[in-house]
C-alpha cells in the first residue's frame, strides 16, 4: 500500500513537472512572438536573437550574433556608460529593467522599455541573460516634445519660467556665481494698443534678437508676456548698458522705428541673496521700485532693502511652521471703563517670539500675514484662543469681554459669520462676550459689499458686537456709521499723542465724542502715555481708555491684578 501511495506519488510529480515545463515552453514563445528578444552571455555577447529583435534592428544573425551589447548602442558616451550599469547589474545577480536608446544597423535611433534577467548556475556563476524589449519610440518622443514645451517659450524660443530656475537651482547646488536679472519692456501695453497682432508677435521677436545678441553667454528666459530674466556672470556696468544698447538699435515694424526703453532689476549671488526664493522675490520688489520711479532704468536693491527682503521671506516661511505648531501667543491689553474705573474688556492682541528669528514685531507681522493670506489663518488662532479665555473669566464670574481684530479679507469668506459661530459655540463663550474690531478701510469694503454687511448683522443679531478702530486716521466716509451695526468706536492714537500740544486736535476729539454720543455710539481712546491724556479724554465724557499708561499688553498668567 505504502509503495501503491509512492508511486502514485512520483507519477503525480512528474506530471505537475511536465506541466510547469510545457506552460514554460508557452511563456517563452509569447514573449518571443510579442517582444524583442535576445540572449547575452556572461561578457555581454550576443548568443541568439528572436526574428522581432532582428527585424527592427536591421541586423542579419550572422552580423550580429557573436558580438558585443555595444554594437546595438549608439556610439555616444552616455549609452556606453548606461551599458556597463546593465552589465554590472546581472553580475550582481539583479533584474535590470528600464528605458535604453538602442541604434539599428544603420545608425538609427530608437528607444525600447527593456528587462534584463540573469541566470545563474548551481555554483551561483553568471551563465547568461535574457534580455526582453518593447519599442517606446513615440512615447519617447512624445516625452521629449513636451521636456521642450516646458523648457523652451514657444512664442520667442526663449528659455520658460521653469527651466530658468531649474538653472537657478543647479547653479546654486555647484555655488557658481551669477546675477539674475529680471526686464520689463516699457509702456508694453500702451504699444501693444497701438499694434496688431502681427506687429505685436514681431516686437517681441525683435526684441528678442536684441536680448540674444547683447548677452551671447548668458541664459535667456521669458517669464511673462513683457517680461525676461538672464542668468549671467556679467558685470552690473555691463547690464546696464543695455539700456544704451536698445537707443542705438531700434525696432522697426512696418519700416517705423520703435524706440524701446526696459526697467530692469540685478540680484547678485551670493553678494545679495542666497537662496532661489529670496533672489526672485528681491528682483520683483527691485523692478516695482524701477517702474514706481517711471522706468528706463535697470538697478538693484540698497543692502539694507536686501536685508530686510531676506527678514521677510524668513519671517514667511517660519510663520507657516508658528502657525501649525501653535507658537504663537495671545496678550491681552485692559480697556477701562471711565465709570466704574474697572476693566470691561481686554483686546487681543497677537504676538511672536521665534527661535530662529527672535522676537517679531506685530508692525512686521501682520503687513506679512495680509500679504500672504495667512492672517486668515492668524484670526482664526486669535479668536479661539480669546473666546476660550472668555469662556474661562465668564465661568469665575467675570463679566469682561474680549475684543479681536478681524480683517475684511477674513470677511470676504461668505462663511465667516458662521465660523465665528461655530468657535463661540465650541468654546462655551457666550455671543455677548466678542468684540470684535474692524479698521474704516473693512467698514469702508463692507459698504459697498453687501454679503459683508449682511454677515455683521446676523453676528449682531447673535450678540457679538463691533467697535471701529483707528477712526479718524482713515477714510472721511461716515456713511458706514449708518450701514453697519457699530457698537463702539476707538480715536486713534495719532490724535491723542498730539491732544495736549494742539488745541485743533483737542477740539477735533471732543467733536468725535460729540458725534458719536449723538448717534448712541460708544467712545474708546486709544494708545493714552500720559496722566494729562487721561484727564482729559474723561472730561470729554469718553467710555473706555488704553494705552500703556494704564497697562501694557499682559499675559494670561499677569492679569490677576484686574481680577481682585
Amino acid at each position: 500500500m505504502n509503495q501503491t501511495n509512492y508511486t502514485l506519488d512520483n507519477l503525480q510529480h512528474s506530471f505537475e513537472m511536465k506541466s510547469i515545463s510545457n506552460e514554460w515552453e508557452q511563456v517563452k514563445a509569447g514573449l518571443k512572438e510579442g517582444f524583442m528578444f535576445y540572449v547575452l552571455d556572461a561578457t555581454g555577447i550576443i548568443l541568439s536573437t528572436n526574428s522581432k529583435f532582428l527585424e527592427r534592428s536591421e541586423w542579419t544573425p550572422k552580423r550580429v550574433i557573436g558580438k558585443s551589447i555595444w554594437q546595438l548602442l549608439p556610439d555616444e558616451e552616455s549609452s556606453r556608460h548606461k551599458g556597463h550599469q546593465i552589465l554590472q547589474q546581472l553580475e550582481r545577480g539583479s533584474i535590470w529593467q528600464g528605458p535604453i536608446e538602442k541604434a539599428t544597423k544603420s545608425g538609427q535611433s530608437y528607444w525600447v522599455q527593456a528587462l534584463a534577467i540573469p541566470i545563474f548556475d548551481e555554483e551561483d556563476i553568471l551563465q547568461h541573460s535574457y534580455i526582453i524589449e518593447e519599442e517606446i519610440t513615440d512615447k519617447k518622443t512624445m516625452q521629449t516634445k513636451l521636456e521642450e514645451a516646458a523648457y523652451t517659450d514657444l512664442e520667442t524660443g526663449l528659455l520658460s519660467r521653469y527651466k530658468m530656475e531649474e538653472i537657478m537651482k543647479e547653479q546654486l547646488s555647484k555655488k557658481v556665481e551669477f546675477t539674475y536679472v529680471l526686464l520689463s519692456i516699457d509702456k508694453f501695453y500702451t504699444l501693444k494698443e497701438l499694434m496688431n497682432e502681427q506687429h505685436e508677435e514681431a516686437l517681441l521677436h525683435e526684441f528678442t534678437n536684441l536680448l540674444k545678441k547683447y548677452f551671447p553667454d548668458s541664459e535667456i528666459g521669458r517669464m511673462g508676456r513683457n517680461e525676461f530674466a538672464l542668468i549671467t556672470p556679467l558685470s552690473d556696468w555691463y547690464i546696464q548698458g543695455f539700456s544704451d544698447f536698445l537707443k542705438s538699435y531700434p525696432v522697426y515694424l512696418d519700416s517705423k522705428s520703435v524706440a524701446i526703453t526696459v526697467s530692469g532689476s540685478m540680484t547678485r549671488y551670493p553678494d545679495d541673496q542666497k537662496t532661489l526664493h529670496h533672489i526672485v522675490e528681491a528682483a520683483h520688489n527691485s523692478l516695482q521700485r524701477v517702474k514706481q520711479q517711471g522706468g528706463n532704468l535697470i538697478t538693484t536693491l540698497p543692502k539694507d532693502a536686501h536685508s530686510k527682503l531676506s527678514r521677510r521671506v524668513e519671517i514667511e516661511k517660519e510663520l507657516m511652521v508658528a502657525l501649525d505648531q501653535q507658537h504663537l501667543e495671545v496678550v491681552y491689553l485692559p480697556i477701562i471703563d471711565t465709570v466704574t474705573k474697572k476693566v470691561s474688556s481686554f483686546e487681543a492682541l497677537v504676538r511672536w517670539e521665534s527661535e530662529a528669528l527672535g522676537a517679531v514685531s506685530p508692525e512686521e507681522l501682520i503687513p506679512i500675514a495680509e500679504q500672504t493670506g495667512l492672517i486668515n489663518d492668524i484670526g482664526t488662532f486669535v479668536l479661539e484662543k480669546s473666546c476660550q479665555q472668555a469662556a474661562e473669566w465668564q465661568q469665575q464670574g467675570y463679566d469682561i469681554k474680549v475684543n479681536v481684530n478681524l480683517s475684511v479679507r477674513e470677511f470676504h469668506d461668505k462663511n465667516m459669520a458662521r465660523t465665528i459661530m461655530q468657535i463661540l459655540q465650541q468654546t462655551g463663550c457666550p455671543a455677548n462676550r466678542l468684540q470684535i474690531e474692524i479698521t474704516e478701510k473693512f467698514a469702508l469694503e463692507a459698504e459697498a459689499e453687501k454679503t459683508i454687511i449682511e454677515q455683521m448683522h446676523a453676528l449682531n443679531r447673535e450678540g457679538v458686537r463691533f467697535v471701529l478702530d483707528d477712526f479718524g486716521s482713515g477714510y472721511a466716509s461716515l456713511r458706514y456709521l449708518q450701514l453697519l451695526p457699530i457698537e463702539s468706536l476707538k480715536i486713534d492714537r495719532v490724535f491723542i499723542q498730539s491732544m495736549t500740544k494742539n488745541d485743533k486736535v483737542l477740539r477735533l476729539i471732543k467733536g468725535m465724542v460729540s458725534l458719536a454720543h449723538s448717534l448712541q455710539i460708544r467712545v474708546l481712546a486709544e494708545g493714552i502715555e500720559s496722566e494729562q491724556q487721561m484727564k482729559q479724554l474723561q472730561a470729554m465724557g469718553c467710555d473706555g481708555l488704553q494705552g500703556f499708561h494704564i497697562s501694557k499688553p499682559l499675559k494670561v498668567s499677569e492679569l490677576s491684578e484686574y481680577f481682585e
